[in-house]
C-alpha cells in the first residue's frame, strides 16, 4: 500500500485546472495501485497561518531547550511535517499567483522548512534531514512564460523556487508540469490539458518502474 499526500492550492475549487489534472494524476497512480491511501491537505479550505513570533522563537530554538509555550507553538508545524513525511508521494497543485507562490502555498512551506528539523545548516550550506521520495508539482498559469521574460513573456518564479525549497529539506525527486496559457481561450486550456494527459502517463510509468506499488 502506497501513501500519497496531495497539497492544493487553488481557492476555484471544482473550475481548478491545477485540481483537475492532480485528480487525474492521482486517479492514473490508483490503478497501478488498487490500495493507495491519498491524504488530502487543502490549503484553500484551510489555509495555514503565516508563523507569528513565537513561531519564529520556538523554531529557532534548539529542541532541549523548548517549553510547553514553544512545543504549543510548533504543533501545527509538526503535523504538516509528519504527514509530509508519512507520504511516499507528493503531489502538489497549485496555480501560480503575480508569478509566485499563493500566499497559503507559501506559509504551508513555511511551516515545512525548519532548522534542526527538516533540514541542517552547515558551513558549506543546508543539508536536508527528509528522506528523499518523489515530488510531482502542477503549477496553473494564465499567461504565457519565458525563462528571460522575451517576447513580452512572464518569468517564472515559482517553478525554481519549489524545486529549490524542496531540495534543501532533502526532496530531490522533483518533477513540475506548467499549465500555460490558461486564460487565453478553450483551444489554449484543450491543449495544455492534452500535455498533461501526456505528463500523467509519463509519470505513471517512471513512478511504476521505481516502485512496484505504483
Amino acid at each position: 500500500m502506497a501513501k500519497l499526500l496531495h497539497v492544493a492550492a487553488s481557492p476555484r475549487g471544482a473550475a481548478s485546472h491545477s485540481r483537475r489534472v492532480a485528480a487525474a494524476l492521482i486517479d492514473a497512480l490508483g490503478r497501478d495501485d488498487s490500495a493507495l491511501t491519498v491524504a488530502e491537505r487543502d490549503l484553500a479550505a484551510e489555509p495555514p497561518p503565516h508563523p507569528d513570533a513565537a513561531f519564529a522563537e520556538a523554531s529557532l530554538m534548539a529542541a532541549a531547550e523548548r517549553g510547553e509555550a514553544e512545543r504549543r507553538a510548533l504543533e501545527l508545524s509538526e503535523r504538516l511535517i509528519g504527514e509530509l513525511e508519512a507520504a511516499e508521494l507528493v503531489v502538489v497543485s497549485t496555480p501560480m499567483h503575480n508569478f509566485a507562490a499563493p500566499s497559503a502555498l507559501k506559509a504551508w512551506i513555511d511551516h515545512l522548512v525548519r532548522p534542526g528539523r527538516t533540514f541542517r545548516p552547515t558551513p558549506s550550506g543546508k543539508i536536508g534531514l527528509v528522506a528523499d521520495r518523489p515530488v510531482l508539482a502542477i503549477v496553473a498559469c494564465g499567461g504565457r512564460f519565458a525563462e528571460d521574460g522575451a517576447g513580452g513573456a512572464q518569468q517564472d518564479h515559482l517553478s525554481p523556487y519549489l524545486r529549490y525549497v524542496f531540495a534543501t529539506i532533502g526532496l530531490t525527486d522533483f518533477t513540475l508540469l506548467r499549465l500555460e496559457q490558461l486564460r487565453r481561450g478553450p483551444e489554449a486550456v484543450e491543449r495544455e490539458l492534452a500535455a498533461a494527459t501526456a505528463w500523467i502517463a509519463a509519470q505513471r510509468a517512471r513512478l511504476a518502474r521505481a516502485d512496484t506499488r505504483l
